[in-house]
């Protein structure tokens, strides 16, 4: 038996943003299952295991995180925040993936250990390139 591709979670509010990127995804035929969660605290959630997220045969660590920047309850500066204190998650690689250019994010991205920052939509050849470094 194969065993499966490592999960992916998106974490985004906006509806036309997660079509968008699962259309994205879809179109640089990344086959990996996808999470999407849509406020910060789903994300904790999710990270954590806890709630609606307790069963980790359905909800598994993402090997990968889309990010937002912007969310309800918790924004994504605090989520990294949250991820980083805690020794599971600490080295889970997560993308920003945002509106806002300003370089000050990015800034405070790549402080959180953020390598990649990627302002929406992401294309194809991005989307591509990302996944095949995770394989």
């Amino acid at each position: 038996m194969t065993p499966a591709l490592p999960t992916i979670l998106l974490v985004e509010d906006n509806d036309d943003d997660v079509f968008a990127m699962q259309r994205a995804l879809r179109k640089a035929q990344v086959t990996h299952p996808l999470q999407v969660v849509t406020d910060g605290q789903k994300a904790i959630d999710y990270l954590s295991g806890t709630g609606a997220y307790l069963d980790r045969a359905i909800y598994p660590l993402p090997i990968l995180i889309f990010m937002d920047l912007k969310l309800p309850y918790y924004g994504g500066f605090e989520i990294l925040e949250w991820m980083r204190g805690r020794a599971e998650l600490r080295e889970t690689r997560v993308i920003i993936l945002t509106s806002s250019a300003e370089q000050s994010d990015h800034d405070r991205a790549a402080r959180f250990g953020v390598e990649t920052y990627l302002v929406k939509p992401p294309g194809p050849d991005d989307l591509s390139r990302i996944i095949a470094s995770i394989r």
